[in-house]
């Protein structure tokens, strides 16, 4: 245990960069997330075509492809990123996509008379999504969207072989440099992961009961 404890201010800042990546990619993720899913059941048929093979492509491809391209692929682009924007741009395309499924399913489930009954009233598209639709259908996919976060806040690990130290990284400095003690380390890694994630599931629990109340 003491080769993690004496160096414990290493560990708690490499989980503060991993809590980093996953808040910035998980915002912008949410967001995006969201307008790819209102264009793939707005009226443009252009838009939906365009987010329809954005979500096909991305969600077949792995996540550590998306990692070598924004990180080597775009350089050659005349693309000059921050490391650290480069891991919340990764994991933001990679993430948008499940994001958006999750959300459309959940507009799927909202009942036609909904958004029927809001344009009668003189509501445009956009409105009748923020003000009728998107509420009714973000209540409902609260589970799913708490799945894809515990995902994404597990696929910060990939940034590890990109040159940011955050917990998986320095997870490999401390077992590289301390090999006899690689249970405890281990053990000490796994924790923090558990934390982070059933923190976002009680989040995710607590939005839910909530909003069923308010229902």
């Amino acid at each position: 245990m003491d080769a993690v404890f004496s160096q414990f201010d290493l560990v708690l800042k490499a989980f503060l960069l991993t809590l980093e990546l996953f808040l910035l990619a998980g915002v912008l993720s949410l967001a995006f997330g969201t307008l790819l899913a209102a264009a793939r059941v707005g009226p443009v048929a252009v838009l939906r075509r365009a987010a329809g093979l954005y979500v096909t492509l991305v969600r077949s491809t792995p996540l550590l492809i998306i990692f070598i391209f924004v990180f080597f692929g775009l350089p050659q682009m005349d693309i000059q990123l921050p490391f650290l924007v480069k891991g919340v741009v990764s994991l933001t395309f990679y993430t948008s996509s499940f994001v958006c499924e999750a959300i459309r399913s959940g507009i799927n489930a909202v009942s036609v008379g909904q958004a029927e009954a809001s344009r009668a009233i003189g509501l445009t598209f956009g409105q009748s999504m923020r003000y009728v639709v998107l509420p009714q259908a973000l209540r409902a996919v609260v589970p799913p969207l708490a799945s894809v976060l515990i995902a994404l806040a597990k696929n910060t690990s990939v940034a590890a072989g990109f040159g940011l130290l955050e917990a998986t990284a320095r997870m490999r400095y401390f077992t590289n440099d301390q090999a006899d003690a690689r249970t405890w380390i281990f053990l000490t890694f796994a924790i923090g992961y558990i934390v982070i994630v059933e923190l976002i599931s009680a989040g995710a629990g607590s939005l839910e009961r909530r909003w069923k109340v308010a229902r």
